[in-house]
């Protein structure tokens, strides 16, 4: 009997090209044990929350982005670290689509990881966004950590990773995410 297949949507925190967290986020879907499929979602056309937006209804996008996530197994968040927390994109984001009436984030198993040209590979904004998800009663994995410092010397021209501590960790990380949502799921 074949294993299950779990379904991942992997969300950037970053909106900039060549962004080395969405190069992360690529390592991780060609790094994902092969029982494991990565779905990468953008955020850069979710507009800015504001309550007025969905009085009459969400936009498409976003209810297209809570379907995708309601339906995943599981959801990656790869973002770098702004001003010591989460970048302005991915918490509006965030803000947008919890407030769908859907609760896309309610009982979902999360990871999270980042890559920073810092010292301390995006820690303060895993840190803040694990307690964005405890108040949408999500459950982020605890380890392994997959902080990527000094991104910058991380990756090869091509976008390829490089660190051969991350690229082992990955794979940990997202096993850890099907095991979560195995045991969220009573699976």
């Amino acid at each position: 009997m074949s294993e299950k297949q779990f379904r991942v949507i992997a969300i950037s925190g970053s909106l900039r090209h060549g962004s080395y967290n969405t190069m992360a986020l690529k390592a991780a879907q060609k790094l994902a044990p092969a029982n494991i499929t990565i779905e990468q979602e953008s955020i850069s056309d979710i507009p800015f929350y504001n309550a007025d937006l969905h009085s009459d209804g969400f936009p498409e996008n976003v209810e297209r982005l809570v379907a995708k996530i309601k339906a995943a197994d599981g959801v990656l968040f790869v973002s770098p670290e702004y001003n010591y927390s989460i970048p302005g994109a991915l918490k509006n984001a965030i803000d947008m689509l919890s407030r769908h009436p859907n609760k896309p984030f309610d009982n979902k198993a999360v990871a999270i990881m980042g890559a920073s040209m810092g010292p301390l590979g995006t820690a303060r904004m895993q840190y803040h966004l694990r307690q964005v998800m405890v108040y949408l009663n999500a459950y982020a994995v605890n380890r392994p950590e997959v902080m990527i410092a000094a991104a910058q010397t991380k990756f090869d021209e091509d976008g390829n990773l490089t660190d051969e501590t991350a690229k082992k960790l990955i794979p940990q990380l997202l096993t850890a995410l099907t095991e979560l949502s195995k045991k969220l799921n009573g699976v």
